[in-house]
C-alpha cells in the first residue's frame, strides 16, 4: 500500500523545564531529561520507515530529540531558523500560576483570531506564524510535491505547533487549545491538491477533532 507523504510536526522530548512547568522559551533553552532521551529514542525506533527529511528547531531540546531520531533512522538532522517556541518575553523562566494564566489567556486569544495580542515583551500570534509558516511552505515546495517519497519530520515545540496546526488545517478551538501535546507527540498534516492541508493526527486523536476537554494545568508548551 502506498502511503502519501505528510508533514509531521514532532514535539521534542521532556525537559526539566517541562517537569517544573517553567516557561522556558529562549534559545538554546534546557536540555532533555533522561526520560526525554528515552522518549526521543522510542519515537525514532517507532517509525515504520525513515523520513524523507528531518529538520529541527535550533533549541537544544529539539536538536537533541532530532539527534536521537537521526541515530534511529540514519537521516541527518538539519537545523532551520524560525522554528523555535513562542517567545513569552518577561514571562520567560517563570513557573508561577499568574504567569501561566497570563500566557494561556493570550494563547487562547490567538486561537480565537486575536493574533495581535502578546505577553509583555513577547511575540504576537502574527509574529509566530510569520516566522514558521514560510519555513513549512518551503519544505512543502521542496519535498512534498511531485513524486515525493517519505514524510517530512519537523522537531519543534508544543505551543507553536498547535497554533500552526490550527492555522494550516482549520482544526478549531477549543480542541486546539484544550488538547495539549505530550512530549514526542505529533501533529500530522497531509497536503491537499488545492494547496491546503488536512490534519490526519493531533496527538492521540484522529479526525473528527471534536473531543471535548477542560483547560488543564499540565505543561502547555516548551
Amino acid at each position: 500500500m502506498i502511503t502519501r507523504p505528510k508533514l509531521v510536526l514532532v514535539r521534542h522530548g521532556e525537559t526539566e523545564g517541562n517537569v517544573a512547568r517553567i516557561l522556558d522559551t529562549r534559545v538554546p533553552g534546557l536540555p532533555l531529561t533522561e526520560r526525554g532521551v528515552a522518549q526521543a529514542k522510542a519515537f525514532g525506533a517507532s517509525l515504520i520507515r525513515p523520513p524523507q527529511v528531518l529538520v529541527t528547531s535550533e533549541a537544544l531540546r529539539a536538536r537533541q530529540t532530532a539527534g536521537h531520531i537521526e541515530e534511529a533512522t540514519g537521516i541527518g538532522a538539519q537545523v532551520l531558523d524560525g522554528l523555535f517556541e513562542v517567545q513569552v518575553g518577561q514571562l520567560h523562566g517563570r513557573s508561577d500560576r499568574a504567569a501561566h494564566e497570563l500566557f494561556q489567556q493570550v494563547y487562547r486569544g490567538w486561537h480565537l483570531g486575536e493574533l495581535d495580542i502578546r505577553t509583555p515583551g513577547g511575540e504576537s500570534g502574527h509574529d509566530v506564524l510569520d516566522r514558521i509558516l514560510p519555513v513549512l511552505a518551503g519544505l512543502r515546495e521542496e519535498f512534498l510535491t511531485g513524486e515525493a517519497d517519505g514524510d517530512v519530520l519537523v522537531v519543534n515545540h508544543g505551543a507553536a505547533m498547535r497554533l500552526v496546526g490550527k492555522a494550516l488545517s482549520g482544526v478549531a478551538p477549543p480542541f486546539t487549545t484544550n488538547n495539549h501535546l505530550d512530549n514526542t507527540e505529533t501533529i500530522e498534516l497531509l497536503p491537499t491538491e488545492d494547496g491546503g492541508w488536512e490534519c490526519v493526527r493531533w496527538g492521540r486523536f484522529t479526525p473528527p477533532f471534536t473531543v471535548k476537554a477542560e483547560p488543564s494545568a499540565d505543561d502547555p508548551m516548551g
